[in-house]
């Protein structure tokens, strides 16, 4: 069985905005996913972990995160995400599935939403330098989580489970 991926549900307008900067910068051969805030990178495919990632939805009320600074990640450049709430919740999902999370699951999350990688230094520098002109840090909405399969690169979508209103 492939792993299964946990990520955060962005509202519409957010996704958009990111999704439209992934497309432009990403390197396009090397860009099969869409823009998205990744919690967990290799759950086990087990029914479980699905019905436990439903039952916390219904208990999440949504709600918001701001988008603080973009950052380098080397060859690329990524969006960092602040919010107690979403580190709360993913310290939460760790410590239920603590047995059987990878050494990456196990670390504290840096939450954040690539939207250029495997790019060289200078090509990620200068789209960093264009995007910290005239940021300012805004909110955008954690409205679910999103499970994926991880197919050896792209993601196959299986389901969207919805936090309250």
């Amino acid at each position: 069985m492939n792993p299964l991926i946990l990520t955060v549900a962005i509202d519409n307008t957010a996704f958009e905005y990111f999704n439209h900067l992934r497309s432009k910068y990403f390197p396009a051969s090397r860009n099969y996913l869409a823009a998205h805030l990744t919690l967990f990178h290799a759950l086990p495919s087990d029914t479980g972990i699905i019905n436990t990632v439903g039952t916390v939805c219904q208990q999440q009320p949504v709600f918001k995160m701001v988008v603080a600074k973009p950052v380098s990640i080397g060859r690329g450049v990524a969006f960092f995400l602040e919010s107690e709430e979403l580190l709360h919740f993913h310290k939460n999902l760790q410590h239920r599935w603590l047995d059987f999370l990878t050494p990456q699951d196990r670390q504290k999350l840096w939450p954040h939403i690539t939207v250029q990688n495997k790019v060289t230094r200078p090509e990620a520098q200068s789209l960093l330098s264009t995007l910290k002109e005239d940021f300012m840090p805004f909110s955008i909405g954690a409205t679910g989580l999103q499970l994926w399969e991880y197919l050896n690169g792209p993601w196959k979508f299986i389901d969207e489970f919805r936090f309250r209103e």
